[in-house]
């Protein structure tokens, strides 16, 4: 039965006869040894197998390349090499799978290289600690929201509805795309469609996760949401991940609360269960002299801890904008998007700044302008800002965007007029202020970019399996 490396690797007995399954990072052969290390995926670390050469034939041995996969049955025995207490010493070898010509040879390679080989990365040291710290999150997110009493909920990833107001949607339809029925102003007809009316993919699960709260209590979604944003760069995704906590009863400080907690626990759980990952990141990214990137102020492990080490600042917008007008970021003493005034929208190195050089440490902004906010934030007294916050982390910026919602029907509904929004496509979601209307709140928070601050990687396209921008859907 085979033995995972994970578990040979910490918990193997010396003398103990096991199976061990991987693909080979290298094979060193000698005329006395044959040394090969192998990985099966379970952990950062990989195993060694040491044999005989007698024991293999020529033709064999000739197959036995980076990226092949092999069964080895073996003796566990005390390891003389560095960084492991044991190795399998090997008597029987079976090759699973030849990788003649394996494009991911044992050196190094750019991440720009490995995105073009996006379906193989995962068997590199780099991709799979990232990986495994993204399923340490993902765990950890479902863990801590259990704990808490809230309810897991699955909203739509087929919707008529834009939840941000934002219009960078993409579309559903079962409609022929050589040539869909027209009315007679020369508009699709959508009756003729399945759903009989326009429907997108979803950018949010907010406004059902809402309606959700408003009967269990509290509810989070988990789930991908889609923007078709025509952007190339580091940081944008067409499908991305969300958590979209939601909270009946909750006001804006208890919003800041409960996003503070999440965080901090998320952070802990892979400081406690990620070290190897973490280790062999902070040390590629210390010693990485080939990627042309702008590396954070601060090694890894010194960023994690950072964050965990004190409480959240917060301050309200207008506050922020009057540090950034005094503000002198760098050697020109300007930043590269001028802060011109109130109302402007905070820029990533504005964000940056707060955090990183003025209160070094995590910033919480509140009450935004009431005009660049979306139409469901809770619109303060002052009748231009919004109960809305951000949380700010350093190297990334913006980690986490939410509000206390508009409660009050008619406040909500000015907001869709101002915005333009079809009342028609969500007056299910005005019933929720209709019938039994409460204040509540939450927040979103994108997997991708918290998983960005976590694994020190610059390129949100390094972070998820298989990513999803202008002109690439290939895998």
């Amino acid at each position: 039965m085979r033995s995972k490396i994970k578990e040979i690797l910490r918990f193997g007995i010396v003398g103990t006869t096991i199976e061990a399954k991987g693909w080979i990072r290298t094979k060193r052969v000698s005329k006395q040894v044959i040394f090969l290390s192998i990985n099966d995926g379970s952990c950062q670390q990989n195993l060694q197998v040491v044999m005989a050469p007698t024991l293999l034939s020529e033709a064999l041995l000739n197959q036995l390349s980076t990226g092949a996969s092999i069964a080895v049955l073996g003796r566990l025995v005390a390891s003389k090499g560095q960084n492991q207490s044991v190795e399998l010493e090997g008597s029987q070898l079976t090759l699973l799978g030849i990788a003649p010509a394996y494009p991911l040879q044992p050196k190094a390679h750019s991440l720009e290289f490995l995105r073009t080989w996006v379906h193989l990365r995962f068997r590199t040291n780099t991709f799979g600690a990232v990986f495994r710290i993204r399923h340490a999150v993902s765990y950890a997110i479902h863990h801590f929201f259990h704990e808490h009493g809230f309810f897991y909920l699955h909203t739509p990833i087929i919707t008529a509805a834009d939840a941000e107001g934002a219009g960078a949607l993409f579309r559903v339809t079962s409609l022929d795309a050589e040539g869909p029925a027209r009315n007679p102003d020369g508009r699709v007809d959508f009756r003729e469609d399945f759903f009989k009316k326009p429907t997108n993919l979803t950018v949010s699960g907010q406004l059902a996760a809402e309606a959700a709260a408003m009967g269990l209590g509290a509810v989070y979604t988990f789930g991908p949401t889609f923007r078709a944003e025509n952007s190339n760069t580091p940081r944008h995704l067409a499908e991305f991940w969300m958590v979209e906590p939601e909270v009946a009863f909750n006001t804006l400080d208890d919003n800041i609360a409960l996003v503070e907690e999440l965080l901090k626990f998320l952070l802990n759980y892979v400081l406690n269960n990620c070290q190897e990952e973490l280790a062999w990141l902070q040390k590629r990214a210390l010693s990485s002299t080939n990627e042309k990137c702008v590396k954070a102020q601060m090694p890894l492990l010194e960023r994690l801890a950072f964050v965990l080490a004190q409480p959240f600042v917060q301050i309200t917008y207008t506050e922020a904008v009057d540090i950034l007008m005094e503000a002198r970021p760098n050697k020109n003493g300007t930043f590269v998007y001028p802060v011109t005034g109130w109302g402007i929208d905070l820029q990533s190195e504005h964000e940056r700044y707060l955090v990183e050089d003025h209160f070094k440490s995590p910033v919480v902004v509140t009450n935004y302008p009431r005009a660049i906010k979306a139409f469901y934030m809770r619109q303060n007294d002052d009748g231009r800002t919004v109960a809305a916050m951000d949380v700010l982390f350093p190297g990334v910026g913006e980690m986490v965007g939410g509000s206390q919602r508009e409660e009050r029907l008619d406040y909500l509904q000015q907001a869709m007029q101002r915005g333009n929004l079809q009342v028609e496509d969500i007056n299910w979601y005005l019933d929720t202020r209709r019938f039994g209307t409460i204040p509540h709140s939450g927040f979103g928070l994108g997997l991708e970019r918290f998983i960005l601050f976590v694994t020190g990687m610059e390129n949100i396209r390094d972070v998820i399996p298989f990513p999803r921008t202008p002109g690439h859907v290939e895998c």
